[in-house]
């Protein structure tokens, strides 16, 4: 813990040297790069990088989710910290069981490409602040687990070898770890779990500590954004913790920021924060979330008309717990090939994307009930061919 904190805390010093140093460095070393999904259209790109990779999306049509984290060994959704108020410091040993022996980023990628995927998103920072990709600023990562692995990296080198585009979900409106995330009482109640005690290792005390997550997140988002080059897009959740408390998020800082390192980068926050997102990315419905509150239908009219994309996942949603991460309560009753062609056929009727989910196990595997739909709706699908 104490590590930890220091790494988040007074390396936090050198947070804006680490900034500025890889953006230069990025921009030196890739400057005229085309990535390889868009490589048929690089006189494009060369132009305007961000209008040629937002045509690219609006045709995109189906791309893979992947939820995995260390709430996969438990087996009970990603939420699982939260909903069985699992203490911060119990939940956190989970990285020492974390191995992810079988995740394959080859077998993956050849999977997505079968199903007639063009793209694939994974959760590089879930809720539990845990980190599948490397950090200078926290240890909280597959990096520092006995996996020793980037796994963000290691799908990047596929994608970019296959011509996948690789988007990079990043939990920005929600840490339930991080030290200085707001507390349940300034506004939003799954901003932490509802312990019956106080957890020694948060320490928000008034709204100004906020910035230091902002600045972690920044920091994180540089990262991602010069570690893996050509980055299709950051796709940020969960939205309701912007609703809430808008005046926490500097949300045109954080954008800004995303873009001055891949100007091409396409930026998703669900239905909007500030209508200044180049997609909208609601969940199983084409349409806002009523829970989002005059602020949410707001910003919903202001991007209603940008491209949609619209995620899903294979676990049932009536499973308690969740149905993205990983569920044991949720073998043998995954939809099948048929179910999904009739979700690719309503994100077509409205003329958006599907973002389809899977749960890798704890190990890292597929499992084999996805396998065998993955392999087959390509095969049925009218819309795909």
């Amino acid at each position: 813990m104490e590590r930890r904190k220091f790494i988040l805390t007074a390396s936090m010093a050198g947070a804006g040297c680490f900034l500025s140093e890889s953006k230069a460095i990025y921009k030196s070393n890739h400057k005229f790069d085309v990535p390889a999904y868009l490589q048929h259209v690089s006189a494009d790109f060369q132009r305007d990088p961000r209008k040629t990779n937002l045509d690219w999306f609006k045709d995109a049509r189906f791309g893979l989710f992947l939820h995995y984290g260390l709430y996969s060994i438990l087996g009970k959704g990603e939420w699982s910290q939260l909903t069985e108020k699992i203490p911060v410091a119990e939940y956190a040993r989970l990285k020492n069981e974390f191995k992810a022996d079988r995740f394959d980023a080859d077998f993956i990628t050849d999977l997505a490409l079968e199903a007639g995927m063009k793209y694939i998103n994974i959760t590089t920072k879930h809720h539990d602040g845990f980190c599948l990709f490397n950090s200078k600023y926290d240890d909280f990562t597959s990096v520092h687990s006995p996996a020793r692995r980037d796994l963000v990296q290691e799908l990047s080198v596929q994608c970019n070898k296959k011509g996948l585009a690789l988007f990079l979900y990043y939990s920005y409106g929600v840490d339930w770890r991080h030290p200085y995330f707001f507390p349940n009482h300034v506004g939003w109640d799954k901003s932490r779990p509802d312990y019956a005690s106080e957890q020694p290792e948060y320490q928000y005390k008034e709204k100004a500590d906020f910035k230091k997550y902002i600045q972690y997140t920044h920091t994180q988002f540089g990262e991602l954004l010069t570690q893996y080059p050509g980055v299709a897009g950051i796709w940020l959740d969960p939205i309701m913790g912007f609703y809430k408390n808008p005046d926490f998020f500097p949300i045109a800082e954080t954008y800004q920021h995303i873009r001055s390192f891949q100007p091409h980068t396409l930026i998703a926050f669900k239905q909007g924060a500030n209508g200044d997102e180049d997609y909208v990315a609601p969940e199983r419905t084409p349409r806002a979330h009523t829970e989002g509150g005059p602020l949410g239908l707001k910003v919903w009219e202001m991007n209603k008309y940008k491209p949609k994309e619209i995620c899903d996942t294979l676990q049932p949603k009536d499973i308690p717990g969740s149905s993205w991460g990983y569920n044991t309560l949720a073998d043998g009753k995954h939809v099948n090939e048929h179910y999904v062609v009739k979700m690719l056929e309503q994100a077509a009727s409205v003329n958006a994307n599907l973002l389809l989910n899977i749960g890798p196990k704890g190990d890292g595997s597929i499992p084999e009930e996805d396998i065998l739909t993955l392999k087959k709706i390509k095969k049925i699908s009218s819309y795909l061919k």
